[in-house]
This record gives C-alpha cells, structure tokens and sequence, in this order.
C-alpha cells in the first residue's frame, strides 16, 4: 500500500511492481503530486520561458536586433502571462496522465481517495462519494508529500497574494511583484519573473540571497539580478502582508514596508502527514511533524516505510524517488544501498543555474572534511566567450593525497547539466586526474570541468 501518488509514491509503486508485488496506490491529489502538478513541472516550465527571455537580452551582443513592423527597433518584447500559464498547466496534466498510463500498464492499482493508517498493516481509504475502502498490507509507504507553509499574518487569497500553488491561475500581468523568502523557491520566481519584463522585490531576512547554497554562487547571482534591475532587500524580516484594492503591502519588522501589484509567498514547507493515522500506527514525526525516517526509508512502526517531503529529508523530487525506491529494495528483499545525501546533485534554476553535488565549501571551511579546492571562471571559457556568457564558474573539492573529487558547484546556464560529469565523480569516488583525463569536446562549457580538474594534478615523484 502507497499512499500518495507524488515522485515518493509512483516511483515506488514501480519498483514494487517489477519485484513482483501486488501494489495499490491511493492518490486524492492527482498522480505526480505537487513536483508535477504544483511544483517541479509547472515552475521549470515557467522557467524554461524565462530563459528564453534572458538569452535574448545577449542578442544585440551576439549581433542580433528585433524591430517592429514599421522597420524600427523595438522597445521590448511583450508575454502573454495567461497563454504561458495555460501551458504551464498543460504540459503537468499530460505528465501526471503519462505516469497513469505508466502504472496502469505495471498492473498497479490507483485508487483516488484519501488514505489513513488504521494500524502498521491496515489502510482506511475514503472515497470521494463518501464510502470507504478497508485495504489490508503487509508493507505500507507514506509518501504525503508537503504543502506551502502560510502565516496567520500573510494568507494568501489567491488572487494577489499567492502561494507558489497559486501562481499559475494568473491571467494578468503583475505591475510589480514581491517575493518573500529568499530562498531556492523564492529566488527562482524571482528571477524568472524578472526575466519576463516584471518589475520583482525580493523581500529576505537573511544576509543574502540563497543562505544555504554555496556563498560564492549566491553572490555572483545575487549581483546579476541586482545588475539586471532587482531590488534585494537583505536582512528584511516581513511582519504581516495586507491588501487594498488592488496594492499589497509587505510591512516589515523594522518599520518599513513595500508595497506592489502582487505578492508570492516562499516561506517554506510543513508536511501533509496530519490526520493520516501517524499514531494509531506508531509512526514518530519530529517537533515539525516530519515523519522520522532511517537511510532505507523506515519509520518506527515496523512495516511502514516513508519517503519523500513528508520527511523533511532534502526536499527533491529526486530524493523522493530514490527514497521510495529503496524503501521497495529493502521490504522485498532486493540489493539495497542506503541513502547517501553526499551524492545527491542538485540544481537552482535561476538565471544563471547554480547545480551542487558532494562536500559543500561551507563544510571545508568549518574542517569538516580536509579537501582541495579549484575555482574555474566561466568567462575564460571560449564556448561561454561565443554564448555572451560572463557570469558563473566552476568549482571542484577533492582529498589531498588521493585527489578523490568529493564535492562540486557549477553556476552558469544549463548548469544543471554540466553537474553531471562531477555528480559521477563524486558517486564513483573517482579522482581528479581521471576526471581531467576524459576527453570534453572543444569548445564546450564543460571544458572547463576537465579544466579546473587538471588544476588539481600533482605530479608523481
């Protein structure tokens, strides 16, 4: 039994599936769960518009000009907010209807409704004309997955003060709008709205955008997004947020206050696990109500597994599926190696991307872990030369002694994609040298990963 249907849930089900297991799913959010419907599809979808976006502003410098239809320049190039929301919308219910095909075709059984633990091996299904289901498991695993976390003092409403949920029912333009919480969420809507000709405030309570990833990538996209006409407003704590009319009004802890056409709300998540049967099944959650898992997915209830953002373990889609995978790998007996958060990449889709993977430079410069580090600007790159790129770097972390790559930060486009070759690294425990030592294509931005690799060769003596 699996209840959620998100990247927890399905992926999963899938694995369970192919070992042979009788699967049910129970989903009353819509298959994928927020990562497709609410969440990773639809924002990376904005995204990718955005982009579009930000690489014409290369243009005249790469010799490229748009002009009207009289012959002049033109002034701008206008979006349509309420056609790119429309395909936002439909790009992530043909991937949730993809992923019904896939498990339909597995022999899963999806069953839409709300599911409740009744016990470790019972499952209490309601359905949504009122009736109930009673399924009986042998393994259970919750993948509930979390919602947006909201204030007493900031509700949103829906229609100028919204969460990341809400976003997408937009069909006007926002004149001006306000972010709050810096943030991954934060800073990507921030910049992909900037992107798109909106004038955007990000509203942070922190010393600068992107506290918890990699300093030298925040600052570097920090500049860029006040270079390219946001305000930053750092160490800015909101108190309430209000609404007249059609002006929303961020009121701040200091006394000050900033007010706009719209507000977005990125204040974190809380985990859906209330009211799902947590303690008739013995299932312990943390003092945030994050369900308390082990590295293959266990709770404290024997037989009940968990994965995904109901356990607050790192909120990724991927971290969600390699969770419930594993969970399926150790109940059914397959080879199973636990969750290793050290080599999970990662990836900021902001403008440019920041992508890490491994050991973090806030942890070497703490003496966590004795490594090497390499910094590699991308503006030396002749491919990024060609692309007008001038922001963004590469760096690498490997062991003295053995030259073992454990960590990397790439900042830069498509930097989601240069990640790869590091992640690989840092997952097979290779070393600098072998890392330089495989052939990049010339000119490519990747060169610059074999690059700053080949900068931490030692000779042999």
């Amino acid at each position: 039994m699996i209840i959620g249907g998100g990247p927890g849930g399905y992926e999963s089900a899938l694995v369970a599936a192919q070992l042979g297991a009788e699967v049910v799913v129970v989903d009353s959010d819509g298959l994928g769960g927020s990562a497709v419907l609410t969440d990773c599809v639809p924002s990376k979808t904005l995204i990718a518009t955005a982009e579009l976006m930000t690489e014409l502003t290369a243009a005249p410098e790469l010799g490229i000009g748009l002009i009207d239809s009289d012959g002049d320049d033109a002034s701008r190039v206008e979006i349509d907010l309420a056609r790119i929301n429309a395909r936002v919308l439909r790009l992530a219910a043909e991937q949730s209807r993809d992923i019904g095909r896939r498990l339909e075709r597995e022999g899963v059984r999806v069953v839409t409704g709300r599911g409740r633990l009744v016990s470790a091996e019972r499952v209490l299904v309601e359905l949504p004309d009122g009736s109930t289901e009673d399924l009986p498991a042998d393994a259970v695993l919750i993948a509930t997955g979390a919602a947006p976390r909201t204030l007493p003092t900031a509700e949103p409403d829906g229609e100028r003060i919204l969460t990341w949920e809400q976003v997408y029912d937009l069909t006007e333009t926002p004149e001006k709008l306000i972010v709050v919480g810096s943030g991954v969420t934060g800073a990507e809507f921030a910049s992909a709205y900037m992107a798109l000709g909106i004038e955007v405030v990000l509203v942070s309570s922190r010393d600068r955008v992107l506290p918890g990833e990699d300093a030298d990538a925040a600052t570097v996209l920090e500049d860029v997004l006040t270079r390219r006409g946001m305000t930053v407003m750092d160490r800015s704590r909101m108190d309430s947020v209000t609404r007249d009319g059609d002006v929303v009004t961020v009121n701040l802890t200091d006394g000050r206050s900033v007010s706009g056409s719209h507000c977005l709300l990125a204040l974190g998540s809380i985990p859906k696990t209330a009211g799902i049967g947590l303690d008739e099944a013995g299932v312990a959650v943390d003092e945030g109500g994050f369900i308390t898992v082990d590295r293959v997915s266990r709770t404290s209830a024997r037989g009940v597994y968990a994965a995904g953002d109901c356990t607050g373990v790192l909120m990724l889609a991927s971290v969600a599926a390699m969770q419930g995978r594993i969970a399926m790998w150790h109940f059914l007996g397959d080879a199973v190696a636990p969750l290793d958060l050290k080599k999970v990449s990662s990836n900021v889709f902001t403008a440019p991307e920041i992508a890490t993977v491994g050991w973090s430079q806030r942890a070497v410069d703490a003496g966590d872990i004795v490594a090497e580090v390499v910094r590699l600007e991308l503006s030396g790159n002749p491919r990024a030369k060609m692309q007008g790129v001038r922001d963004g770097f590469v760096k690498l972390f490997c062991r003295p002694g053995t030259g073992i790559i454990v960590g990397g930060v790439v900042v830069g486009p498509r930097a989601s994609e240069l990640i790869h070759p590091v992640s690989i690294a840092v997952a097979e425990s290779l070393t600098a040298d072998q890392l330089a030592n495989a052939f990049t294509v010339y000119p490519s931005n990747s060169g610059s990963i074999a690059e700053a690799a080949r900068r931490l060769h030692h000779p042999q003596t």
